[in-house]
């Protein structure tokens, strides 16, 4: 893993690996999900992840998801440590590039740091 993901998202990078969790959360994020433990190939996240894949979910989430994540902020993070653009992150993501810009500054400032900076 290059980009440590929220714990929202830690478990599906646990059952998927990186890659597979990035393409699984983009073609299922926002809804629920039903997940089979011996899928069938006409299963439309076969394609994404695989039989495996799936079966991996099932055994770690049951059979239902009530809302697969969006995590739009943690993917962009992983694109732009592999060296994709801002600008395509924001293209392949339906966003605006200024919101991944954002998403991809360091975190940490509180209150008081962004009140000084405010205050040079």
């Amino acid at each position: 893993m290059s980009v440590r993901p929220p714990a929202h998202v830690a478990p599906y990078v646990e059952a998927l690996g990186e890659d597979r969790a990035v393409a699984f959360l983009l073609a299922a994020g926002g809804a629920p999900a039903y997940l089979a433990e011996r899928p069938s190939e006409e299963n439309r996240l076969v394609p994404v992840i695989g039989r495996d894949g799936l079966a991996a979910l099932a055994a770690d989430f049951g059979s239902r998801i009530d809302r697969v994540p969006v995590a739009k902020a943690w993917i962009a993070r992983v694109w732009a440590d592999r060296g994709m653009p801002a600008v395509e992150i924001a293209r392949r993501l339906h966003t605006t590039d200024k919101t991944v810009r954002g998403w991809l500054k360091p975190a940490g400032l509180g209150a008081a740091e962004r009140e000084a900076r405010r205050e040079r």
